[in-house]
């Protein structure tokens, strides 16, 4: 079986089912590709998960319960530590997230473009199809129509035949009989 036939379209095209998306392969995101974009990337996308949030809120509240009981004495109240703690974390998660935003963004139009492209692509491919079904359905009536006249045409010659073999019988029936 040869590869342009169409049994093997759909095995051609479920391994290839990504080739709208190579044409945005080389382009770079705007943080790189390194090892700092993805973990900093990683990073921004934990601050939003619950993990993220039931830890930092386990921590607040064991860093108030111990300071305000008088366990220790490394930030008493109003927790000028802790506070400055939260700037810190709120001047690094703010860039952080906005680089994951960034990228996010980037990858989403990347596979804005390679759906498009491929919404084309189908609305090509229908429009060829249906080009294909007309010229195919009007040489089907081309066909339909020559074989109505083929077969007008096969009745006619059979009814001649059939009054040409009764006027032969009927000259022969007809004819004298040579005496003997």
């Amino acid at each position: 079986m040869s590869s342009n036939t169409p049994a093997s379209e759909p095995t051609k095209t479920a391994a290839n089912h990504l080739r709208f998306h190579r044409a945005s392969l080389h382009l770079g995101s705007v943080f790189g590709d390194g090892w700092f974009a993805q973990k900093a990337e990683a990073f921004a996308r934990f601050f939003g998960t619950p993990v993220f949030l039931i830890a930092q809120t386990l921590i607040v509240a064991l860093w108030i319960g111990v300071n305000a009981s008088g366990l220790v004495h490394f930030d008493l109240y109003p927790f000028i530590l802790l506070n400055l703690a939260f700037s810190l974390q709120a001047a690094y998660a703010a860039p952080l997230i906005l680089l994951a935003q960034t990228r996010q963004a980037d990858r989403d139009k990347a596979l804005a473009q390679a759906d498009a492209l491929h919404r084309e692509t189908l609305a090509e491919a229908a429009q060829q199809r249906a080009e294909q079904a007309a010229q195919q359905t009007g040489a089907l009536l081309t066909l339909m129509e020559q074989n109505t006249r083929l077969t007008e045409l096969t009745h006619q010659l059979s009814e001649r035949i059939e009054a040409l073999t009764l006027e032969v019988h009927n000259r022969v029936v007809s004819a004298p009989k040579p005496e003997a």
